[in-house]
C-alpha cells in the first residue's frame, strides 16, 4: 500500500476558489466557495468525486487521492460554512455544492459525477441531489440564488461512506438529556444521567425507551425557545442571535457497546471518553444562531433529515459503512439503505474506523471497494 507521499507524487491537485450566486466573497478575497481537485497525474478524468461537509474542511479528504490513483477525479469541496456550523443555512451551503458540481461539468469535462456523502456530508450531500431533482429550498433564497436553486447540475451515482442519516437525528441522538437548564451546563436529572452508574451500563429496556424520549424532548424544548425567541428579536429589529447547547456527548451506544454492536471500543467516543467530552467544549452543535438550530438541528424544522432527501433518489447508490466507527453505527448504515428511493443499491459493512486512519490495508480496502463499484456502474 502506498502511504500519502507516495499517494501525492502520483497525482495532480488544483486549488479553486469561486463566488456563488449570492454571495461574491469576502473584501480580504476569499472566495465562499473552496476546493483542491485531485487527479491521476497528467490526465483529464471523466468520471470525478464531490465531497463537502456542513463545516468540515474536505479540500484534503483521505479519499481524494485514493481514488485519483484509481484513475478518478475528486473534488473535496467547502462551502461558505466551512469553520462556521453556528451560521449555517442549507439553502446556501445548496447554492455553493452547486457552484463545484458546475465546474465539473463545464470546465473540467467531467461526465459523470458521484456524489461521496462522507460522515455529515452524507445528509448534506443527499440534500444537494434531492434540491437538484427538485427544489424545495425557495422561500429562502431570491434573485441570482433563486434562479441557481433551480438549474443545480444533478449526480449520477451515490455513495454513503460512514455517513450520519441526518443533522437532527445524530445530534438528537448524541443530547444529554438530563440537562436541567439550558443555560447552565451543571444542574443533571440523575435518573436520566447516562453516566450514573445507577442507570446502567447495562441499561435496561425502560430506561432507554425514557431516555431516547427525553432527548427528542430536549431537542423540541430548544426548537420551541427558538422560534418564539427569533419572534420576539424580528419584532424589535434584530434578526438574530447565537446561543449554546451544552452537554452532547451522550449517545447510550457511546457508553454500552451491547447496544447496536459493532467491533467499536467502549466507552468511547470521537471526543475521547465520554463522560468527559459530554461536559467539555468540543462537540456538535455548541453553538448557534437561532436560524441555523431551525435549519440544521431541529427534528421539527430542519430540512437536512437525511431519510427524507434519500427517498427522493433514483440513481444508483452505494452504502458503506466502518465496523469500528465510534460515531456511525451499523443500524445507521441500514436505516440510510432502506431510505434510499433507488432500486439499484447495495450495502457492505467493512473493517475499519470513521476515516479507516492507522489501518493502510482498511482505508484501501474501502477505496477499492467504491472504485470498482463505481466502474461497474459508468
Amino acid at each position: 500500500m502506498l502511504d500519502n507521499s507516495e499517494l501525492l507524487a502520483k497525482v495532480d491537485r488544483v486549488f479553486l476558489g469561486m463566488p456563488s450566486p449570492n454571495f461574491a466573497g469576502s473584501p480580504v478575497g476569499a472566495h465562499p466557495c473552496q476546493g483542491v481537485y485531485v487527479t491521476p497525474k497528467g490526465k483529464r478524468p471523466k468520471v470525478a468525486f464531490v465531497a463537502c461537509h456542513y463545516n468540515g474542511d474536505f479540500t484534503e479528504h483521505y479519499m481524494g487521492p485514493e481514488m485519483a490513483v484509481r484513475g478518478f477525479g475528486f473534488l473535496g469541496w467547502n462551502t461558505r460554512y466551512r469553520g462556521a456550523e453556528d451560521m449555517f443555512l442549507l439553502e446556501n451551503a445548496v447554492l455553493d455544492i452547486g457552484v463545484g458540481m458546475r465546474w465539473l461539468r463545464e470546465v473540467a469535462g467531467v461526465e459523470t459525477i458521484v456524489i461521496l456523502g462522507f460522515s455529515g456530508g452524507g445528509s448534506l450531500m443527499a440534500a444537494y441531489q434531492a434540491e437538484a431533482v427538485c427544489p424545495t429550498l425557495g422561500d429562502g433564497l431570491q434573485g441570482a440564488g433563486l434562479d441557481a436553486l433551480h438549474s443545480l447540475p444533478k449526480g449520477d451515482l451515490y455513495v454513503s461512506l460512514n455517513a450520519h442519516l441526518g443533522r437532527p437525528q445524530v445530534f438528537t441522538s448524541y443530547l444529554d438529556p438530563s440537562v436541567v437548564d439550558e443555560w447552565d451546563p451543571v444542574p443533571t436529572d440523575e435518573a436520566l444521567n447516562p453516566f450514573n452508574p445507577d442507570n446502567g451500563p447495562p441499561f435496561s429496556q425502560e430506561f432507554i425507551s425514557r431516555y431516547r424520549a427525553a432527548q427528542r424532548a430536549r431537542n423540541q424544548r430548544i426548537t420551541d425557545w427558538a422560534k418564539e425567541e427569533l419572534k420576539r428579536l424580528n419584532a424589535a429589529g434584530i434578526p438574530d442571535r447565537l446561543f449554546p447547547v451544552y452537554r452532547s456527548w451522550a449517545d447510550l451506544r457511546f457508553v454500552d457497546g451491547s447496544l447496536d454492536p459493532s467491533d467499536r471500543p467502549t466507552p468511547m467516543c470521537y471526543a475521547g471518553d465520554p463522560a468527559i467530552a459530554n461536559r467539555a467544549i468540543p462537540g456538535l452543535g455548541k453553538v448557534n444562531t437561532l436560524k441555523t438550530w431551525l435549519s440544521m438541528w431541529s427534528l421539527e424544522t430542519s430540512k437536512c433529515h437525511g431519510g427524507v432527501q434519500l427517498a427522493r433518489f433514483s440513481l444508483p447508490s452505494l452504502v458503506v459503512q466502518g465496523l469500528s466507527d465510534l460515531g456511525v453505527f451499523p443500524s445507521d448504515a441500514r436505516q440510510i439503505f432502506d431510505h434510499i428511493g433507488s432500486h439499484d443499491k447495495e450495502l457492505h459493512m467493512l473493517p475499519g474506523t470513521h476515516y479507516f486512519h492507522g489501518n493502510t490495508d482498511e482505508r484501501k480496502h474501502a477505496a477499492e471497494l467504491v472504485g470498482e463499484w463505481v466502474k461497474q456502474k459508468v
